[in-house]
């Protein structure tokens, strides 16, 4: 990964930058603010942060002290620890895990690991014979497989299969736990704070040019458009935060489809934007601005965890059944 994001997210994590109000707070706004901010400066930066931000959160939510059985056993990570959440769960070879002497062991492969050598700590999920579990492992030992992660977006996140072997693993929470807290829900959406800062910093390209020289009307066409679709991502974001703090502990039931509805808002919002600067400004830059190339070949690669269609059928089926509020 680059040395250089590597270090920058380590100071984020040692400065305090890092310390942020958790989901639910009254100031999650404030935490997602963060987190654009910190997409825009650069988007791999953003998603080791996001994923520490977020793994406090959820030991926050499932450790003992929070709502989470008494089996879980893990405390708050040594300060000045980096962490990282390791969840996904694609189709072929996964993560294991067993009961054994002196506790959990976790053996196989854990796929979009970010962070696989940043990180001090790490959650992550793995099928165990009760039912699917999240638990905690410090990093070091495990074996991140080198070239796992040859694609060019997002090449600083880090981001490799990690091979486990007998390794000790602390349950967070019970079956079915990580998934089914409204922490969850809160922290999808979370997301697409990230995506949100990203797309701004592809628009801020367009922006940039308009304000030097003439671009002709259709680049300021396309520029009234990013506007337009960036303001309106925003003000979702800011609601769907203040909805967040207004029913922490999801009582009624509509966190998931409020962060579905989010991410998919904010998914079409940037690759707009994408497209439209693109149209724009043509390839100049894309062949001479490094730092816009990079985040927009960085963005495209980050957007992909919204699922698309998938996700989109999920929200249709959520309103199938329930109704619609518009």
């Amino acid at each position: 990964m680059s040395n250089e994001v590597a270090a920058d997210f380590a100071a984020a994590v040692e400065s305090g930058r890092l310390d942020l109000p958790r989901p639910g707070s009254g100031r999650t706004w404030e935490r997602w603010a963060v987190l654009a901010d910190l997409a825009g400066e650069d988007l791999s930066l953003a998603r080791l942060s996001e994923g520490h931000v977020d793994a406090l959160a959820i030991l926050a939510e499932l450790g003992p002290a929070g709502p989470g059985p008494a089996e879980s056993s893990t405390g708050p990570p040594p300060a000045g620890s980096r962490g990282g959440v390791w969840a996904a769960q694609p189709p072929g070879p996964g993560l294991a895990a067993r009961r054994a002497a002196g506790g959990w062991r976790l053996d196989g492969i854990k796929r979009y690991c970010s962070g696989a050598h940043a990180c001090t700590h790490a959650l992550v999920t793995a099928a165990a014979p009760d039912g699917n579990r999240l638990f905690a492992v410090a990093t070091a030992g495990l074996a991140p497989v080198a070239g796992t992660w040859p694609a060019t977006g997002m090449a600083a996140s880090d981001t490799l299969d990690v091979e486990f072997t007998d390794v000790l693993g602390e349950p967070v929470g019970g079956p079915g736990d990580y998934t089914g807290r409204p922490g969850f829900a809160h922290g999808g959406a979370g997301v697409a704070a990230c995506w949100y800062g990203g797309a701004r910093g592809v628009g801020q390209t367009l922006l940039t040019a308009a304000a030097k020289r003439d671009v002709g009307p259709h680049a300021l066409a396309h520029l009234g458009a990013v506007d337009v679709a960036l303001h309106t991502a925003r003000e979702v974001l800011a609601r769907a935060a203040a909805e967040i703090d207004a029913d922490p502990a999801d009582r009624e039931h509509g966190g998931w489809r409020r962060a579905l509805r989010v991410r998919a808002l904010v998914e079409a919002t940037a690759t707009e934007v994408m497209e439209r600067v693109g149209r724009a400004l043509g390839a100049g830059p894309l062949c001479h601005d490094e730092a816009h190339a990079r985040r927009v070949a960085d963005l495209t690669v980050y957007l992909r965890q919204h699922h698309a269609e998938k996700d989109l059928a999920e929200l249709g089926t959520l309103a199938a059944e329930a109704g619609a509020s518009w």
